[in-house]
């Protein structure tokens, strides 16, 4: 399985609507691949508090509609990263599309942990309520969003599920890089799984964004590693190595305790 991560840079000089007509056409440029992923907020930035309200979009909206057009012209499994959606009641959602290569909508995940401490996203979304899992062909995709990378019970709640690949899309600031591929790396190896985790580059809300999107396999190994720029990391994964991997050392087996709490 061939999969492809566009680390995009998210620049407040760029118009939303350019940048949605400049990934759409990076989507298309990775035709060939098997999946292809996008970070969390890239259409506004994750960190752009003041342009939620102004940027947010129903479900459907133009996002929506590049992205779904997008997986469909490539022919790929598309994670569409996440954008600000505007539900029927009003509130803010941080969420996340997957698309076929049909170019239809597969799943939605609405952001589980909201970052800011009690500002910005804390407070100014809604938290989802929701575990995501998509079926692909040769593998399933349990989906999380930037923050949830530091919560490993929705992880291990994604593997009871059945996921066997974790994707993260993320906008991580560059002052915690260290964190962000502690964590990825340690997601893999306490879930057996793959973790494909992309970031933005760039700077929005006056924060440095982290980059160095990652690949790890379920061993803990990095696979390949983004620099601090905009990019496009592909690599090539064995979905089989999950499998593999669980049986030669099941300690997935030996668990003793469940969630702490129902989501």
């Amino acid at each position: 399985m061939r999969a492809s991560l566009i680390q995009i840079a998210v620049d407040p000089d760029e118009s939303v609507e350019a940048r949605r007509v400049r990934a759409a056409s990076l989507v298309v440029a990775q035709r060939g691949a098997d999946l292809v992923i996008l970070p969390e907020l890239w259409p506004v930035g994750a960190f752009a508090y003041t342009a939620f309200e102004a940027e947010a979009e129903p479900l459907e909206g133009p996002t929506h509609e590049v992205m779904a057009k997008a997986a469909a012209e490539a022919g790929v499994w598309l994670h569409a990263g996440s954008f600000v959606e505007r539900a029927d009641d009003g509130t803010l959602y941080n969420t996340s599309l997957v698309f076929s290569p049909e170019g239809e909508r597969v799943a939605a995940y609405r952001k589980i942990h909201r970052f800011g401490f009690d500002r910005g996203e804390a407070v100014m979304m809604g938290a989802g309520e929701e575990l995501v899992t998509v079926a692909l062909p040769d593998t399933i995709l349990g989906l999380a969003t930037c923050y949830d990378l530091r919560f490993p019970e929705q992880f291990r709640g994604l593997v009871d599920a059945g996921a066997e690949t974790l994707v993260v899309a993320a906008g991580w600031p560059e002052r915690r890089r260290s964190h962000w591929t502690l964590l990825a790396q340690a997601r893999a190896v306490e879930n057996q799984a793959y973790v494909l985790a992309v970031g933005t580059a760039g700077t929005h809300g006056d924060i440095q964004q982290a980059g160095h999107s990652i690949v790890v396999d379920p061993w803990g190994e990095v696979l390949a590693q983004a620099g601090a720029d905009e990019e496009v990391l592909t690599v090539d994964l064995d979905p089989d190595k999950v499998r593999t991997t669980r049986d030669q050392f099941p300690a997935l087996k030996d668990r003793r305790l469940g969630l702490a709490s129902p989501l």
